[in-house]
């Protein structure tokens, strides 16, 4: 049950999440320019009914429609939320949530009718027509049921919230949100729920001439309750879970990454009683000033709650936010000294990271199950490494997963890497991202998918190993290679691709935008790329993490935008302090930026894998390399 309850939590939230910088810029342009906002122009105003009514609508059902039925499944869902949009003045929110996947799943039912059965040379003919004519008539459908049945739902979920708000019951809602925090469904709750709801009051309060708020916004990503158990941790906590809270409440109060207080709970789950009890005193606080926002506050930081405040409400939103965490603190501070026990951080920690991979859908990080195809592993003559590009990571994790094969006298496998977009069919397993895995089944579903945490020193590797061993031990042994002509010359000497002016040490901590950033600067400013690359390398790493584990990160661009690369190049910056990467929070200290025509770059690949193959090698190489020594064990000159 709970499962299924978190699965259809991700499809909600995955279909508004992506699109929560729109109701941000929304929010933010509503508060500052209407009539009776801090900077009032009629002009700019004119931006937020549009953005309301059209925009966010249909940005959450293309969202919707790619996530089931890819690119044509997000025009399909896209038209047919557009059908909803037409039927009624309101805010069709919920209609976009119905459009967006019925648009996606109508184009994917299609597309397997018709596999094998379109003749050569029409493919193109077939495809844009059917993406017009189903999502025209879903648009009709939209019109006539799906936007008048909206209208119901939202009416009814409206005056749901508004009976709560009468009969002062809105601060009980505490009591689901603070638990489902700790289970991952905080963003299905806030994004799935709250803020559909709370942006249409919000445009209903500014139709009346009122201050356009809600206090739906403030229910999960209120900041108090988790500074107030954190805070009491620093107070009545035992050793490192006491020196450590410190930190970690200022990472949450300011960073908004309320996950950082959950292994706290789990160390002693009677203590999620201080910010349930903390959040319903705050809502009930907020409730009774005013408070509430003009826009979702995206990560729940004060930084975020402030922005998205309207004029008028600081007062009860600061007022809101302290209450919650001073009583959260008190409760907790009560619990932890007469019934806390002290528990091990570490473990608490490993057990937020599996409830979090779980919350995703994603593989455990050892001994994941496998996806796609059984293949018979005494066959297997040839493994892809897939990733995004095809670039980096899946050729660090091919030369690994090489060399563990050849230590372990397997001779006849070919090992490459390929993006995960273009799979040979030829191959019998493929070893993937666990992010990419459902792309890769997609791409060659004849083959076994094994999915991974990250490409340096992945469990996985030495498992499929010893499975390809235990499955050739009843075989002959493989021939052994052929040895060399005696008459081939020695190979000529590699390029240099990694230059001194290059490498940069000491880099002082960022985010990882700005790490990516900086590379790409200096990979303009080296000639090997234009800025066009640089913009798709940030855009791979939002789609798909550069983090492989050990410590290291490789920003590249998407295959699209190798296009901008004008020749191979890498550039070198380490980070001593470390820089958290994405939303698994890796640390990263090493940051190898790609540009790359074609397979020049795979010798110094390969040599990373060497020297850094587990993250104390990492941490020894940035801790005691100089220009020099880089310079010289990347390029193979030592």
């Amino acid at each position: 049950m709970k499962e299924h309850v978190q699965k259809f939590g991700r499809f909600l939230s995955g279909m508004v999440m992506p699109n929560i910088g729109a109701f941000i810029a929304w929010g933010l342009i509503a508060a500052l320019f209407i009539a009776d906002g801090w900077l009032p122009n009629a002009t700019i105003a004119e931006m937020v009914t549009p953005m309301l009514r059209y925009l966010l609508p249909i940005l959450i059902a293309y969202t919707g429609g790619k996530m089931v039925g890819g690119q044509k499944g997000a025009v399909a869902g896209s038209l047919a939320a557009l059908g909803a949009i037409a039927s009624t003045e309101s805010t069709m929110f919920i209609g976009a949530m119905i459009c967006g996947p019925l648009g996606g799943w109508c184009i994917k039912k299609f597309d397997e009718k018709m596999e094998g059965h379109i003749p050569a040379g029409f493919e193109m003919v077939v495809n844009n027509f059917s993406v017009g004519i189903i999502g025209g008539i879903l648009a009709i459908l939209s019109i006539f049921a799906i936007g008048p049945t909206c209208v119901v739902l939202t009416d009814v979920l409206g005056a749901g919230v508004g009976w709560l708000v009468d009969h002062s019951l809105l601060p009980l809602t505490a009591v689901l949100v603070e638990p489902a925090k700790v289970l991952f469904l905080n963003n299905a709750i806030n994004h799935g729920v709250f803020t559909p709801i709370g942006t249409e009051q919000v445009e209903a309060l500014r139709a009346a001439g009122e201050v356009g708020k809600s206090i739906l916004y403030m229910i999960e990503s209120n900041p108090g309750p988790g500074l107030g158990l954190l805070l009491a941790y620093c107070v009545a906590g035992k050793g490192e879970t006491r020196s450590s809270a410190g930190a970690a409440a200022v990472i949450q109060f300011v960073g908004g990454i309320h996950e950082i207080y959950f292994p706290y709970v789990l160390m002693n789950p009677i203590v999620i009683l201080g910010p349930m009890v903390g959040n319903v005193a705050g809502i009930f606080t907020l409730s009774l000033l005013g408070g509430g926002l003009s826009g979702p506050a995206s990560p729940g930081s004060i930084i975020a709650e402030m922005l998205m405040t309207p004029k008028g409400c600081y007062f009860a939103n600061i007022v809101g936010i302290a209450v919650a965490g001073a009583v959260s603190f008190a409760i907790s501070v009560f619990l932890l000294k007469f019934f806390g026990k002290d528990a091990d951080l570490a473990e608490a920690q490993a057990q937020v990271a599996a409830s979090k991979a779980a919350s995703k859908g994603q593989a455990a990080p050892a001994g994941a199950a496998p996806t796609g195809a059984s293949v018979n592993m005494s066959a297997v003559k040839k493994i892809v490494f897939a990733c995004d590009a095809g670039m980096g990571s899946s050729a660090m994790g091919a030369t690994m997963l090489r060399n563990k094969l050849k230590d372990a006298g397997i001779t006849d496998i070919e090992v490459v890497h390929h993006p995960v977009s273009e799979i040979p069919s030829d191959c019998q397993i493929v070893v993937t991202h666990h992010e990419l895995a459902h792309r890769a089944v997609a791409s060659n579903p004849n083959a076994r998918v094994i999915p991974i945490q990250n490409f340096m020193g992945a469990p996985e590797y030495a498992m499929l190993v010893e499975e390809l061993v235990a499955a050739r031990s009843g075989k002959a042994a493989p021939a052994p290679a052929a040895a060399p002509k005696a008459a081939e010359a020695p190979a000529a000497p590699a390029a240099i691709l990694l230059e001194k002016k290059n490498i940069v040490l000491n880099c002082a901590t960022v985010t990882p935008e700005e790490a990516i950033t900086a590379c790409g600067k200096l990979m303009v400013d080296s000639g090997y790329c234009t800025e066009g690359y640089v913009q798709g390398m940030i855009e791979r790493n939002a789609g798909f993490p550069v983090a492989i584990g050990s410590h290291v990160a490789i920003p590249h661009g998407t295959n699209e935008s190798r296009e901008f690369i004008t020749k191979t190049g890498l550039v070198v910056m380490t980070y001593p302090e470390g820089i958290v990467w994405g939303e698994d929070e890796e640390l990263v200290r090493l940051v190898i930026g790609i540009a790359s025509q074609g397979e020049e770059h795979l010798d110094i690949l390969n040599r990373i894998v060497e020297v850094c193959e587990t993250e104390e090698d990492t941490d020894a190489l940035v801790d005691n390399a100089t220009v020099e020594d880089l310079y010289k064990k990347l390029n193979g000159l030592s």
